[in-house]
């Protein structure tokens, strides 16, 4: 048996490195043409985790007035939700989308303060694979006739849920006591000074007491709540210091009477980033163009660089 000298007591040999296995090619992808580029599939490790969800049983939060929300801390274990979030944050493309306002003969533009990304298509249409293909490409028929609706009916392209967004998708309907969801939006916070403002999902193409369902990923945010404040309803806001897997569920007359936000935050924790996804129904094509337009728009394709450690510009 070799004797150890001196030297080598004091700097053992250290043993390779195992890769990641975050950082492992995908094994498959999901193509279709109105993807900018081909959407890489879960790899086991992710997949694996998926029929063990959600991980915790929620907390119901009913104790104001209009207030009813499902609380999962976490929906999804810390280790597999760190996982997923660099996934997602490598994998989808991103956008920073600019729009204008008119409020009176006053025209504002606004740049969102966050990348932003949205797949699905409303209640009166749906995906159906193309025949005789071997791919997975789809194309949008008419949800009633299933026949190929004109071109005219949507202002942006709708694009298919890919199957990575699609299998979360599953997932949290399954838990959301047989809530429906044909869209997905995705946030990437790229620090804590990107930020929503208070808002409410209220629109008239969500229908009534719309069911919206917000997954957490990576960096801790605070999630705000706030009464619209009837007159004579007495409410106290609301903060949640929503972690990474955590997921809150936001159902019947919550929307119609509540705001939320995520403010800007202040420390290195919020360096990371953070991805918000919210899985929600839209019951007509009015919301298809409007998600379409507030999330993808007419700006250029952002994605993840692994090797500049954020969102860069493709060209």
């Amino acid at each position: 048996m070799a004797k150890r000298t001196l030297e080598s007591f004091y700097n053992p040999i250290s043993k390779p490195k195992k890769p990641r296995v975050e950082d492992a090619p995908p094994s498959s992808y999901s193509h279709h043409p109105s993807y900018p580029f081909p959407i890489a599939d879960f790899p086991p490790s992710i997949a694996n985790a998926l029929p063990d969800l959600p991980a915790t049983t929620p907390r119901s939060i009913t104790n104001q007035l209009h207030l009813d929300l499902l609380y999962y801390q976490p929906f999804i274990p810390s280790t597999a939700s760190h996982e997923l979030f660099r996934f997602l944050r490598r994998e989808l493309p991103f956008y920073r989308v600019q729009y204008t306002i008119r409020r009176g003969p006053t025209t504002t533009q606004i740049n969102t303060p966050r990348f932003t990304t949205v797949f699905g298509v409303d209640d009166t249409s749906l995906f159906t694979p193309v025949p005789n293909t071997s791919s997975n490409d789809s194309r949008l028929v008419d949800s009633k006739s299933h026949t190929p609706i004109p071109s005219t009916k949507y202002k942006s392209t709708p694009r298919p849920i890919p199957p990575c967004l699609d299998a979360l998708r599953q997932r949290v309907e399954a838990a959301t006591d047989g809530a429906r969801y044909n869209f997905c939006l995705v946030n990437y916070y790229a620090s804590g000074d990107d930020s929503i403002s208070y808002h409410s999902d209220d629109e008239r193409f969500l229908g009534p007491n719309p069911c919206i369902a917000s997954l957490s990923l990576g960096a801790k945010r605070d999630f705000l709540m706030k009464h619209k404040l009837a007159e004579g309803v007495e409410a106290a806001p609301i903060k949640m210091p929503l972690a990474s897997g955590d997921m809150v569920v936001m159902r019947g007359e919550t929307q119609a009477n509540w705001l939320h936000s995520v403010p800007k935050r202040r420390g290195s924790d919020t360096r990371q980033g953070r991805i918000n996804i919210t899985f929600r129904r839209a019951v007509v094509p009015a919301g298809t163009d409007n998600y379409y337009r507030y999330n993808v728009g007419d700006g250029r394709v952002y994605r993840w660089s692994e090797e500049e450690g954020r969102m860069v510009e493709r060209c």
